[in-house]
């Protein structure tokens, strides 16, 4: 199968948000914490700043997930080092079983570089084993969990939340 990572744009936003609700829906059957609905104006802020990207194969959206550059709020006194950061990886049905989350390390790791980051950063809200060892098996490396300090301002799912941090140092061989 082909795959081609690009841009998301206006055209994609309800596909986007169709993602996040089969993702939500499938986190409500197996964890406490789930996605809540996202504001709309936040998906069109990142898609107007080519921040939200998507992974395309035979014409159909197999995965979307937004980056930035900085997440104060999360990483805390980390987020001074330069570093990408993922959110929200939504995966089209269609295409579970395809390591798309390696393809998008592969992806994330050459945008590093192009933006002199040197780390990719992810986290997910929880102590999910499950989703800490697919993690690691991509390449990330579990730095443990963090109880949330300041989460005024983020989506709802991280209030009085503990996240499980991921890392990459895309310098390190």
């Amino acid at each position: 199968m082909n795959f081609q990572i690009q841009n998301s744009s206006s055209n994609d936003t309800d596909e986007i948000f169709r993602l996040y609700k089969i993702a939500t829906d499938f986190q409500k059957t197996r964890f406490i914490n789930h996605w809540p609905e996202f504001d709309r104006k936040l998906i069109e802020t990142e898609i107007s700043e080519n921040r939200q990207w998507k992974i395309v194969s035979e014409g159909k959206i197999a995965c979307v997930w937004a980056t930035t550059f900085n997440d104060p709020q999360i990483w805390e006194e980390r987020n001074e080092d330069p570093a990408v950061y993922i959110h929200r990886i939504a995966t089209n049905p269609d295409f579970r079983g395809q390591n798309l989350v390696g393809k998008i390390v592969e992806w994330a790791k050459n945008y590093a570089k192009e933006n002199q980051k040197q780390f990719i950063r992810m986290d997910t809200v929880g102590d999910n084993s499950g989703l800490i060892n697919h993690y690691t098996r991509c390449g990330f490396e579990f730095l443990g969990l963090l109880k949330l300090k300041n989460t005024e301002g983020l989506p709802a799912h991280y209030e009085n939340a503990t996240v499980s941090l991921f890392e990459i140092d895309v310098n390190h061989k």
